[in-house]
């Protein structure tokens, strides 16, 4: 199931996906929070800009951050077979493509006995900058990933810990626990919730965590930060947000701490496709806002034959 948070900003939905080593991942309309057969989506922010293309199957296949006038990267994404198997970043300077930061990676996919991805990094200027070996167990779930570069090699490694209606994904660096996630269930008056507890280690030792709920159409409801404190032995809450929808279109997020409370109003327009997107988002009381440009493929119609057609 897709979480649908209400993307708020694009320019960190990749960053925040590299925080961590994961498994190779192609994104689809829907992790964009869009809807329908979208070709493409311009978002317009107070801060930059950034376009994302897709293909006619929903998947992406280019992206464009514009930071100013002179001054962008684009990345682009190509497949064979429904698997991803090069993607290349161009970062652009002043209007002149920087071979030294742009770099294609390049993924090599081996399906026995296991499934395993060997992800290739170099530079446009041809230096070798790492790769990456994802490993899968018989389950096809990711064990495994082996990291190599200029620095060593790392290796990072996957616990999956089932237990009643939950499980728990537990990520190792070089045998020092990295992360845990746990995802269980908890019922409430309106359905059954998921609850997705994150918790980050430093050298082993728990530093913070963050517990989502979701209701039962996958919407957040309640996010909440914690930090660890050692003389107590627990984390402690710092923060904890509550989202509030109107028809599933998020209306409010109301942010409380021990001492403050705080209220922003999420104002949406909506386009007039058959499957609506939002095309802008405000919200106040600081008005700042998204704006999104939005361009669909053309349906196809349905052809129907009659009872006289020739089959």
């Amino acid at each position: 199931m897709i979480k649908d948070y209400t993307i708020l900003s694009f320019f960190f939905f990749f960053l925040n996906l590299s925080l961590y080593p994961q498994e190779v991942r192609i994104f689809h309309v829907e992790d964009f929070d869009l809807n329908g057969k979208v070709k493409s989506c311009l978002v317009i922010t107070d801060y930059g800009r950034e376009s994302f293309e897709f293909n006619e199957e929903g998947v992406l296949k280019r992206t464009v951050t514009q930071y100013n006038d002179s001054d962008q990267d684009i990345t682009y994404y190509k497949y064979d077979g429904g698997e991803l198997v090069e993607k290349r970043m161009e970062s652009y300077k002043n209007n002149a493509l920087d071979t030294s930061t742009s770099m294609a990676n390049f993924y090599t996919i081996d399906t026995v006995p296991q499934r395993k991805v060997l992800e290739k990094i170099v530079s446009y200027d041809k230096q070798f900058l790492e790769q990456q070996e994802y490993q899968y167990n018989e389950e096809g779930r990711l064990a495994r990933i082996i990291t190599s570069n200029a620095e060593g090699v790392d290796e990072t490694t996957f616990e999956y810990t089932p237990y009643k209606n939950e499980i728990t994904v537990s990520t190792f660096t070089n045998g020092i626990l990295e992360k845990s996630v746990r995802t269980s269930e908890r019922k409430s008056a309106k359905g059954v919730q998921e609850v997705i507890l994150t918790k980050e280690y430093i050298d082993g030792e728990p530093n913070r965590a963050t517990e989502e709920v979701f209701n039962p159409n996958g919407k957040l409801v309640t996010s909440e930060d914690f930090l660890y404190n050692v003389a107590e032995k627990e984390f402690i809450s710092q923060e904890k947000r509550f989202y509030h929808y109107s028809d599933g279109v998020l209306g409010k997020v109301v942010t409380k701490t021990v001492t403050t409370e705080a209220v922003e109003e999420y104002i949406f327009q909506f386009d007039n496709h058959q499957e609506k997107n939002w095309v802008k988002q405000i919200i106040t009381p600081n008005n700042t806002y998204i704006t999104r440009v939005i361009t669909y493929y053309p349906e196809k119609e349905e052809t129907q034959q009659g009872p006289n057609d020739k089959k």
